[in-house]
């Protein structure tokens, strides 16, 4: 099964940009935010399935978050004449170096979560629709008022597309009042869990619909880490991507709701994607191709898993 070996096939990859690779195997380079949280770690897998079912080596470069790292990482690439590049949620906004790198050595650039723009090739897993069933849900379990802490994460542009759509849907609901906090790479477990102590502290028990939600699952699941620690099982807490922590937290009912994004499925299709996209060269056009997120909850985690029993890693 898919998640069963992803960690292993991740530590079986070079984590760094400097492992060469046979002459007559072209090179896919991947630029990963981060190399090892669950849903990164998903769609590498299934990149790196595409990628060798196509002849090709797979060389991962862990940016750690930064764009710094990331833009060094892309043009470390274009200049070892790599057949293409993935950059795994950096803007491409912030990336206009390695792209500009990229370009000028006709490297494709394709993106997961990184957005159109530039000289991007194509895009899947763009935050928003990902996350939009489980805003939906959140704001509706609220009934449209109380108190939601929000825990974001403003460098990657799946979390920044996420928290607009966050702030779009809650324009119509004026009473849900928000506190945000920003988390970090790495960091994001910790964080979450300190930014729900302190939103806590100021927000008891009884004192009407309250909430948590994480741009992805792992910030929440912190938090989740801090309300059972505080025996409080009156907040909601909601994540996006599915990831097999949150998906069990579903089934043990710490956690409300998560979107399930198929990351795998959307690594191995935007690989199986570039034979197109160099074929095609100048005549190219840039686009999306998005795979659907599946909601998760308590009333449907059982019928997800027997569906999805890859997702839990079982």
């Amino acid at each position: 099964m898919q998640n069963i070996t992803v960690m292993g096939l991740i530590a079986g990859l070079a984590i760094t940009g400097g492992i060469a690779h046979a002459a007559d195997q072209p090179l896919l380079g991947i630029v990963s935010i981060s190399a090892v949280e669950a849903n990164n770690a998903r769609y590498i897998a299934g990149a790196t399935a595409a990628a060798k079912e196509d002849g090709m080596a797979v060389s991962v470069i862990d940016a750690a978050g930064s764009a710094d790292q990331a833009n060094s990482a892309i043009q470390n690439f274009a200049g070892r004449g790599a057949a293409a590049i993935v950059d795994m949620v950096f803007p491409w906004s912030s990336i206009g170096a390695g792209l500009a790198a990229a370009k000028d050595a006709g490297v494709p650039v394709v993106t997961w979560g990184g957005g159109l723009g530039g000289s991007v090739a194509a895009t899947n897993g763009s935050g928003a629709p990902i996350a939009q069933p489980v805003i939906d849900k959140m704001v509706a379990d609220m009934g449209g008022k109380g108190d939601l802490l929000a825990l974001t994460y403003r460098t990657g542009e799946v979390c920044r597309n996420r928290e607009t759509l966050l702030d779009q849907v809650l324009t119509k609901d004026p009473d849900i009042k928000v506190t945000k906090n920003e988390v970090r790479i790495p960091g994001y477990f910790e964080d979450g869990a300190q930014y729900a102590n302190a939103w806590l502290a100021s927000h008891p028990a009884g004192e009407g619909k309250q909430a948590i939600w994480g741009c992805w699952d792992d910030p929440a699941i912190g938090a989740i880490g801090a309300l059972r620690q505080q025996s409080r099982d009156d907040v909601l807490v909601y994540g996006v991507n599915g990831n097999a922590q949150a998906i069990e937290n579903i089934k043990n009912g710490h956690m409300t709701a998560t979107a399930w994004e198929d990351s795998y499925k959307e690594g191995y299709q935007m690989v199986k994607l570039l034979k197109d996209i160099k074929t095609a060269g100048a005549g190219w056009t840039a686009k999306a191709v998005e795979v659907p997120a599946v909601l998760v909850t308590k009333d449907t985690v059982e019928q997800f898993v027997k569906a999805h029993p890859d997702a839990t890693g079982q």
